[in-house]
């Protein structure tokens, strides 16, 4: 049985490739950073055009989860409506290769929700938003970012309450540290709004040696300075893999109170 290296927040585990009990014991955990022995010419460049979600390995998750009610945060001026269900989101544009799996589960006892209406959307490898309908302040008047809608997209989660979007590596903006939206709806209700979040480390790796993301002046804010980020963000910060061939992987579980 092959195993594989998932890393927490920074802090290493490795688990198997065979899926975890649909239940879950209810379990905070605090997990360090700092611990990322990767460099950034280790991904691919360019985008997903040479990646096919259907080949790369399944998701792996933590076997024991926080299952937690994740915080609820600002959705932001950025948000557009009318976004379309798909699993690829980058439209071609360039950056590291990002596999996005999230899992949704009722946080009271971590029994997954299928058919959750996920949406997700992050800015591109500049800290560029797209939208013709999102504020001026996220498209920075970017005719391109403005007439596509790039790196946002939404799928239903399966029976395992999870759901993967293939997109790139997010880059920052002023003021703010690396994340990524979501919206949540279940039965056309919705749950959550929230961020994700990227540890430090690993965006300091990636904006400081992969060649998309390079030319750019230092980011001004991290995730001690963000001003929205969860003053414990322990269960709002992806867990990450490298896979084989230079994709880079990101899980985390997502549980609603209701």
């Amino acid at each position: 049985m092959k195993r594989r290296t998932l890393v927490l927040g920074g802090a290493t585990t490795v688990a198997s490739t065979v899926a975890a009990a649909a239940i879950w014991p209810r379990r905070h955990i605090t997990v360090a950073a700092r611990a990322f022995d990767w460099k950034g010419t280790d991904f691919l460049s360019g985008g997903t055009k040479s990646v096919a979600l259907e080949k790369l390995p399944a998701p792996l998750f933590r076997s024991r989860p926080n299952c937690i009610v994740t915080s609820a945060q600002t959705l932001g001026p950025c948000h557009v409506n009318n976004i379309p269900a798909r699993q690829d989101v980058s439209e071609g544009k360039a950056g590291l290769p990002l596999r996005l799996a999230v899992r949704i589960v009722h946080a009271a006892d971590c029994r997954p929700i299928e058919n959750a209406d996920i949406e997700i959307w992050h800015t591109d490898r500049r800290g560029i938003y797209s939208g013709r309908e999102a504020a001026d302040m996220c498209t920075l008047g970017d005719a391109e970012a403005i007439s596509g809608l790039a790196f946002r997209g939404r799928q239903l989660t399966d029976a395992e309450g999870q759901a993967s979007f293939l997109t790139a590596y997010p880059g920052w903006y002023k003021g703010r540290t690396p994340h990524v939206h979501c919206r949540i709806l279940v039965e056309g209700k919705e749950l959550l709004v929230s961020q994700i979040y990227f540890d430090d480390t690993l965006s300091d790796i990636i904006y400081g040696e992969h060649p998309d993301y390079l030319g750019r002046p230092p980011r001004d804010t991290r995730n001690e300075a963000d001003g929205i980020i969860p003053e414990d963000a322990t269960d709002h910060m992806f867990d990450f893999e490298k896979l084989d061939g230079g994709v880079l992987s990101a899980t985390i579980t997502i549980g609603l109170s209701s």
